[in-house]
């Protein structure tokens, strides 16, 4: 191995997970991480990895921010042209990540992604620097780009184009919302026995909850 990356050892001290003091509901537990991350000061504790796959099972991942929660599921945006958008099309199934390393947690959502109504995507896009706007139109995200000055042109036109007037939400452009099925929670603890419990979806009749092996 090499030594750069041997020496990387961490042991895990702050906390234990009990189930003792754990919601009976996953999303209520959620929320409870959450607020410490934001209470804790971490850079972004809202980007979470997202996980999407082909329909024969070829995965693919990236780094995507949360924009809201709640019981029906987690909320992102982006181009539905993109590459995770062709794969959400094609295969809903996803999985979130999010890793809060300060604090030694880590949080593994699965579940199904389905578009938000156009009314939520509209809301949220209006919320946006104009910026961002004019740039959710200048890029057909995946796509290959001769260079940089490509992209710069078309938002100048953009800018143009829109100038003195509102910026219409793209129809390529909105958000997924991943219901979860299964929802697992990682607190790290010392001689890397850390604790896992993992709350799973019965049906409409609310959740298991049960410790995994680390």
């Amino acid at each position: 191995m090499d030594r750069k990356v041997a020496d990387l050892r961490n042991e895990y001290t702050r906390a234990g997970l009990d189930e003792t003091n754990l919601r009976p509901d996953p999303l209520a537990q959620f929320r409870g991480w959450f607020e410490d991350a934001l209470a804790a000061g971490l850079h972004e504790p809202n980007a979470m990895t997202l996980a999407t796959a082909t329909p024969g099972g070829r995965p693919s991942a990236r780094v995507v921010l949360l924009k809201g929660f709640d019981e029906r599921g987690f909320v992102f945006y982006t181009n539905y042209e993109g590459r995770k958008g062709e794969e959400l099309g094609r295969n809903p199934r996803a999985a979130l990540v999010f890793y809060w390393g300060e604090l030694e947690r880590q949080v593994r959502i699965e579940g199904r992604a389905s578009r938000v109504p156009e009314r939520e995507s509209d809301a949220y896009y209006a919320s946006r620097p104009r910026g961002s706007r004019l740039g959710a139109w200048a890029s057909e995200q995946s796509r290959p780009v001769e260079g940089r000055e490509v992209l710069e042109s078309r938002l100048r036109a953009l800018e143009r184009e829109y100038e003195g007037r509102e910026v219409p939400r793209p129809p390529f452009w909105g958000g997924y919302r991943v219901e979860p099925e299964a929802v697992e929670f990682w607190q790290g603890r010392q001689n890397r026995l850390h604790d896992r419990i993992v709350y799973r979806r019965r049906g409409a009749g609310g959740w298991e909850i049960e410790r995994l092996q680390p």
